[in-house]
Protein backbone atom coordinates (compact mmCIF):
# COMPACT_ATOMS: atom_id res chain seq x y z
CA UNK A 1 0.00 0.00 0.00
CA UNK A 2 0.95 3.63 -0.35
CA UNK A 3 -0.23 6.72 1.46
CA UNK A 4 -0.23 10.08 -0.29
CA UNK A 5 -0.07 13.59 1.15
CA UNK A 6 -0.48 16.65 -1.08
CA UNK A 7 0.81 20.13 -0.34
CA UNK A 8 1.40 23.41 -2.10
CA UNK A 9 -2.12 24.59 -2.76
CA UNK A 10 -3.25 28.12 -2.08
CA UNK A 11 -4.70 31.33 -3.45
CA UNK A 12 -3.12 32.86 -6.54
CA UNK A 13 -4.09 35.50 -9.06
CA UNK A 14 -4.88 34.61 -12.62
CA UNK A 15 -1.69 34.25 -14.63
CA UNK A 16 0.27 33.13 -11.61
CA UNK A 17 1.95 29.84 -10.79
CA UNK A 18 1.84 27.18 -8.10
CA UNK A 19 3.69 23.93 -7.59
CA UNK A 20 1.90 21.08 -5.93
CA UNK A 21 3.79 18.25 -4.26
CA UNK A 22 2.63 14.78 -3.32
CA UNK A 23 4.72 12.78 -0.88
CA UNK A 24 4.23 9.02 -0.92
CA UNK A 25 4.97 6.63 1.89
CA UNK A 26 6.62 3.27 1.38
CA UNK A 27 9.75 2.00 -0.31
CA UNK A 28 8.30 1.03 -3.67
CA UNK A 29 7.30 4.42 -5.04
CA UNK A 30 9.03 3.73 -8.32
CA UNK A 31 6.67 0.82 -8.98
CA UNK A 32 3.66 3.14 -9.09
CA UNK A 33 2.36 5.27 -11.90
CA UNK A 34 1.12 8.61 -10.60
CA UNK A 35 -1.63 10.98 -11.56
CA UNK A 36 -3.16 14.31 -10.64
CA UNK A 37 -6.89 14.90 -10.70
CA UNK A 38 -9.07 17.81 -9.67
CA UNK A 39 -12.61 18.45 -8.57
CA UNK A 40 -14.31 21.82 -8.76
CA UNK A 41 -17.41 22.63 -6.71
CA UNK A 42 -20.49 20.97 -8.17
CA UNK A 43 -18.46 19.09 -10.76
CA UNK A 44 -17.14 15.59 -11.14
CA UNK A 45 -13.53 14.73 -10.48
CA UNK A 46 -11.48 15.01 -13.66
CA UNK A 47 -8.09 13.94 -14.92
CA UNK A 48 -5.32 16.53 -15.06
CA UNK A 49 -1.98 14.79 -15.67
CA UNK A 50 -0.22 11.47 -15.27
CA UNK A 51 3.25 10.01 -15.45
CA UNK A 52 4.69 6.54 -15.69
CA UNK A 53 6.97 4.96 -13.10
CA UNK A 54 10.11 6.77 -14.22
CA UNK A 55 8.70 10.08 -15.32
CA UNK A 56 9.80 9.47 -18.91
CA UNK A 57 6.23 9.45 -20.21
CA UNK A 58 3.57 12.01 -19.34
CA UNK A 59 0.03 12.72 -20.42
CA UNK A 60 -2.17 15.78 -19.95
CA UNK A 61 -5.76 16.84 -20.20
CA UNK A 62 -6.28 19.20 -23.12
CA UNK A 63 -7.38 21.94 -20.72
CA UNK A 64 -3.96 22.10 -19.05
CA UNK A 65 -1.62 21.07 -21.86
CA UNK A 66 1.17 23.59 -22.28
CA UNK A 67 0.50 25.19 -18.89
CA UNK A 68 0.97 22.34 -16.40
CA UNK A 69 3.88 19.93 -16.03
CA UNK A 70 3.98 16.71 -14.03
CA UNK A 71 7.29 15.34 -12.80
CA UNK A 72 8.54 12.94 -10.16
CA UNK A 73 11.59 12.35 -8.03
CA UNK A 74 11.69 8.69 -7.07
CA UNK A 75 14.56 9.28 -4.66
CA UNK A 76 12.29 11.60 -2.69
CA UNK A 77 9.07 9.60 -3.14
CA UNK A 78 7.47 12.73 -4.54
CA UNK A 79 5.46 13.71 -7.58
CA UNK A 80 4.98 17.33 -8.57
CA UNK A 81 2.52 19.37 -10.58
CA UNK A 82 3.90 22.68 -11.80
CA UNK A 83 1.00 24.92 -12.75
CA UNK A 84 1.66 28.05 -14.78
CA UNK A 85 -0.60 30.63 -16.40
CA UNK A 86 -3.35 29.72 -13.99
CA UNK A 87 -6.93 30.59 -14.84
CA UNK A 88 -9.98 30.98 -12.59
CA UNK A 89 -11.37 27.78 -14.11
CA UNK A 90 -8.41 25.90 -12.64
CA UNK A 91 -9.91 26.48 -9.19
CA UNK A 92 -10.50 23.08 -7.60
CA UNK A 93 -9.33 20.61 -5.02
CA UNK A 94 -6.36 18.80 -6.54
CA UNK A 95 -5.78 15.15 -5.73
CA UNK A 96 -2.72 13.00 -6.13
CA UNK A 97 -3.32 9.36 -7.04
CA UNK A 98 -1.22 6.22 -7.40
CA UNK A 99 -1.68 2.95 -9.21
CA UNK A 100 0.51 -0.11 -8.96
CA UNK A 101 2.19 -0.69 -12.28
CA UNK A 102 4.57 1.04 -14.61
CA UNK A 103 2.22 2.67 -17.09
CA UNK A 104 -0.02 5.65 -16.52
CA UNK A 105 -3.75 5.82 -17.07
CA UNK A 106 -6.09 8.78 -17.21
CA UNK A 107 -9.23 7.21 -15.79
CA UNK A 108 -10.19 7.63 -12.16
CA UNK A 109 -10.99 3.96 -11.67
CA UNK A 110 -7.43 2.97 -12.61
CA UNK A 111 -6.05 4.51 -9.42
CA UNK A 112 -6.41 2.70 -6.11
CA UNK A 113 -4.69 5.16 -3.81
CA UNK A 114 -5.64 8.79 -3.25
CA UNK A 115 -4.46 11.70 -1.18
CA UNK A 116 -6.72 13.98 0.82
CA UNK A 117 -6.49 16.81 -1.68
CA UNK A 118 -5.20 20.37 -1.63
CA UNK A 119 -7.23 23.45 -2.51
CA UNK A 120 -6.16 25.66 -5.39
CA UNK A 121 -8.02 28.94 -5.82
CA UNK A 122 -7.33 31.25 -8.74
CA UNK A 123 -8.77 34.74 -8.49
CA UNK A 124 -9.59 36.85 -11.53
Amino acid sequence: QVQLVESGGGLVQAGGSLRLSCLASGRTFSSYAMGWFRQAPGKEREFVAATNWSGSNTYYADSVKGRFAISRDNAKNTVYLQMNSLKPEDTAVYYCAARAGYNYYYTINAYAYWGQGTQVTVSS
